[in-house]
């Protein structure tokens, strides 16, 4: 079931550079062609969020998208997703607005 999520790029693989990278075969077999983007789940946190999950002791959530767009490092996006069968690793569901950095 596709939801909505927001992130901020922490790593970009383009697809020329996924046999140099060391991914799993199944996230290998996925992505094959397309861009892998490394990210924190929730997008960019404020220096006030920051603090509070410190103290919270509450870590960021790093996830993993696969998309056919490529998205720079530093930036935020926003896109529909469908979870995969990999833990933690998210497909950009195709059709309407893919990836928008808005």
């Amino acid at each position: 079931m596709p939801e909505t999520l927001t992130a901020d790029v922490v790593h970009a693989l383009a697809p020329d550079e996924l046999e140099e990278a060391d991914l799993q075969p199944e996230l290998e077999t996925l992505a094959a062609g397309r861009h892998v983007l490394v990210c924190r789940k929730g997008g960019t946190p404020s220096w006030p969020e920051r603090i509070l999950a410190f103290l919270r002791r509450s870590p960021i959530e790093a996830v993993t998208v696969v998309t056919d767009e490529g998205v720079p490092e530093g930036e935020e996006f926003t896109a529909q997703v469908a979870e995969t069968d990999l833990a933690g690793v998210y497909e950009v569901v195709s059709g309407g607005d893919a990836v928008d950095r808005s």
